[in-house]
């Protein structure tokens, strides 16, 4: 993927996206399933269609994520937009740091490329992966272009803490937790669970709560931002309910403008036959 043309290399990622989608594996059904979920008003071949360009979506990601490291910071830079960019350019200038919530959407790591490139520190958190060649492969890749990555344990967020009172800014997937732990949120009328870390740490450090959607373009990536409104009533958990249902709720909005770019192969609601996660 590295060596060959870049054109004929995409071309091919395409196609063998399109083969995929036609077999109908676990995965594609999943992604179906879901982006059904985020389009309830459109007919069987729109959501076809959405599936098909969800699929080529995630392959260009996975393409981009071989590809990443042998471009330039020109290119870096030069390929990415953005809306309301002064939001965390402004944390990050003061620096009190920020977090900055997201969906697994478009290719956030180029737009972590894209910050690190104007002199972010950036963190965030990865899911061990098995092969374990693989997950050492991710944080390597990552560190090349200025990211931390730091195991998901229980002494994560504390260590996020420490790095957003070093004025880092702390970016986090955040649209999936199925454990016990979830908080539990209304996401696209269903019954859904998603991470507290982002909302807790807004709240015991006093860093802003930026909300990310990251978007493909023909040459690269669009990143809207915003913040998330802060919960000031009720007891903390109540607080960081509200927090997180808030983040759910833009989520929504941005999925709901590019749903083929939710990159989301794996469960998300918890009604129907859902199994609690340890």
């Amino acid at each position: 993927m590295r060596l060959l043309p870049e054109e004929f290399v995409y071309a091919t990622a395409y196609k063998i996206a399109d083969v995929i989608t036609k077999r109908n594996g676990g995965n594609v059904r999943r992604l179906r399933s879901n982006l059904a979920r985020t389009q309830p008003d459109i007919t069987e071949l729109d959501l076809e269609i959405i599936v098909y360009r969800g699929m080529r979506s995630t392959v260009r990601y996975l393409v981009d994520t071989f590809r990443l490291q042998d471009w330039s910071q020109n290119r870096i830079l030069e390929t990415v937009t953005t809306s309301n960019e002064y939001l965390l350019l402004d944390a990050i200038a003061a620096g009190n740091g920020a977090i900055v919530t997201l969906p697994h959407v478009g290719n956030y790591d180029h737009a972590a490329a894209y910050f690190c490139s104007k002199g972010a520190k950036i963190v965030t958190v990865a899911e061990h992966l098995k092969p374990e060649a693989l997950f050492k492969k991710f944080l390597e890749y990552r560190a090349a272009f200025g990211m931390e990555a730091l195991p998901l344990d229980s002494r994560v967020l504390p260590t996020l803490a420490q790095r957003l009172r070093a004025g880092y800014v702390v970016a986090l997937a955040a649209d999936r937790d199925l454990s016990r732990s979830g908080i539990d949120v209304k996401f696209f009328g269903g019954p859904a669970r998603m991470p507290a870390g982002p909302a807790v740490l807004a709240l015991k450090t006093g860093a802003p709560l930026i909300y990310a959607m990251v978007s493909y373009t023909d040459i690269g990536i669009h990143i809207d931002f915003e913040l998330v409104p802060l919960s000031d009533q009720g007891t903390e958990t109540e607080k960081v309910a509200a927090i997180v249902q808030n983040s759910a709720d833009l989520f929504a909005k941005g999925i709901s403008q590019y749903p083929h770019d939710w990159h989301m192969m794996q469960r998300i609601w918890i009604d129907g036959d859902f199994k609690e996660r340890d």
